[in-house]
């Protein structure tokens, strides 16, 4: 659904606020780690400290991001430049991999040249710092990023919550060190640098789906067919289409079946005034096609109600629409109609054809069916 904060204004002031706010903080933990890191020899602490400093990085690429795609529509960028946000999202995923590839690298070097450590309470109570200071930025952007419906936030958010679990695990070996004489600290690099990697991918593969373009999620299809359907006249819905252009800037088409005999000037104004109660509602800019639906052929109504319950037999989530019957003789009535395939059965169009086809037959001899595959690709919460 819409953002809870969608003017584009606001939404660039909380992301500059985030991004002074990263800056500022990474900076610090990157001069104090990076300070008892080569104090103490210790890879994983001087690994944390350049993570930090590509965080510092992230931050700045959040906050150039949320500038551009606060800039408005342009003739060459007719629907806006939203997506920017999704491209600093993916940028900051990226710098996520190649700070995990980079400590991987430099822990498997700790391992087959070894060095000793130089430890002492002061490694531990910076650690500790760190952690406290990161999670609390955790919160703070995952709480913005919410509010505002930011991918390059939450792509913030998660990767200070990477940072807690790998400081917390340096933590631990400069722990071990001190009370044990044990040194794993390559080792928990190595570890550390593979979970790097994992957040990497999975951030780009959050934020990289609206780039590529996502279907509407099940849950604002049900309330833009819900809004829909409580106008007069307006019989069914289906083919719902949308495009994303970044937060706040979604575009939808829909077809809306109304009876054929209807007043034509009654319906464009009710559709007119449905495509703006939409956009006042969910921020969603709407085009609605009007499909007429003869309601008065009782032959045509029970046809259609008929094959509508039959085809259920085959899968529960298969609808039909834009429903005709065409005769052409005593012995052949064509039916004309389109069926909404779940993704699911995408490669079994034939089985599911010959299989309505053989339900029409047993309703009446004389159908024939004449059908056109549409697909659901609303995602499913």
């Amino acid at each position: 659904m819409s953002a809870t904060v969608s003017d584009n204004k606001q939404r660039q002031k909380y992301g500059t606020l985030t991004g002074v706010v990263g800056i500022c903080a990474n900076l610090i933990l990157f001069l104090i780690k990076l300070a008892a890191g080569l104090i103490s020899s210790s890879i994983s602490i001087i690994a944390d400290a350049f993570n930090n400093l590509a965080d510092m990085g992230s931050s700045l690429v959040t906050m150039f991001g949320f500038r551009l795609a606060s800039k408005p529509a342009d003739p060459d960028h007719p629907y806006g430049h939203g997506r920017y946000e999704y491209i600093s999202a993916f940028i900051v995923s990226g710098l996520i991999f190649m700070m995990g590839m980079e400590l991987f690298k430099s822990s498997f070097d700790k391992i087959l040249h070894p060095t000793e450590l130089a430890l002492d309470y002061l490694s531990i109570v910076i650690l500790a710092i760190s952690i406290i200071v990161k999670l609390w930025m955790y919160f703070y952007n995952k709480k913005i990023g919410k509010k505002i419906n930011s991918a390059a936030i939450l792509a913030t958010a998660q990767d200070s919550l990477n940072d807690v679990f790998t400081t917390t695990a340096i933590l631990v070996s400069v722990v071990v060190m001190m009370f044990t004489n044990i040194n794993i600290d390559a080792y928990v690099g190595i570890v550390m640098s593979v979970y790097i990697i994992w957040s990497g991918f999975k951030t780009a593969k959050e934020t990289i789906n609206p780039l590529l373009g996502e279907p509407i999620d099940e849950e604002t299809a049900k309330t833009l067919e819900k809004e829909i359907m409580s106008f007069d006249g307006f019989l069914g819905v289906h083919d719902l289409l949308a495009h994303n252009y970044g937060p706040g800037r979604c575009f939808a088409s829909v077809h809306v079946e109304v009876p054929a005999d209807t007043d034509i000037v009654k319906c464009h104004e009710q559709i007119d005034l449905c495509e703006k109660i939409v956009l006042e509602r969910t921020g969603i800019l709407l085009t609605i096609h009007m499909d007429p639906v003869e309601t008065d052929n009782e032959i045509l109504t029970n046809a259609r109600e008929t094959v509508a319950e039959r085809i259920k037999s085959i899968h529960p989530a298969l609808t039909l629409h834009d429903f005709r019957m065409t005769p052409k003789s005593d012995e052949r009535t064509n039916l004309i109609f389109d069926v909404v395939l779940p993704v699911d059965l995408a490669d079994e169009k034939k089985k599911v054809r010959k299989e309505i086809e053989k339900i029409a037959k047993e309703i009446d001899p004389t159908y024939c069916c004449v059908i056109t595959f549409d697909f659901d690709y609303t995602a499913k919460n």
